[in-house]
């Protein structure tokens, strides 16, 4: 079924949808590819990962250390309120 509308059919509008789409697609993979021969790319990268390890790390200690934590935090409460 194809419908006609200003000398365009539905398969006319597909196909100019498929080509946005695929000129879309090889603009988002030459930005990638930009991106990748950037050494600013890699130090963001590198950032990331680093982020990434301390956050791990933080809750690592924070489950081992949890008690202490608890006990801290409520003395801190406690002092406050008592103010």
């Amino acid at each position: 079924m194809a419908w006609n509308i200003d000398g365009l059919t539905a398969v006319h509008g597909a196909e100019r949808i498929v080509a946005r789409a695929g000129d879309l697609v090889r603009r988002a993979q030459a930005s990638l590819r930009e991106l990748t021969r950037e050494e600013s790319a890699q130090g963001t990268t590198e950032y990331a990962i680093l982020v990434g390890v301390l956050v791990v790390i933080a809750i690592i200690a924070i489950v081992a250390f949890r008690d202490k934590v608890s006990e801290l935090w409520q003395a801190i409460s406690s002092g406050i309120n008592s103010l």
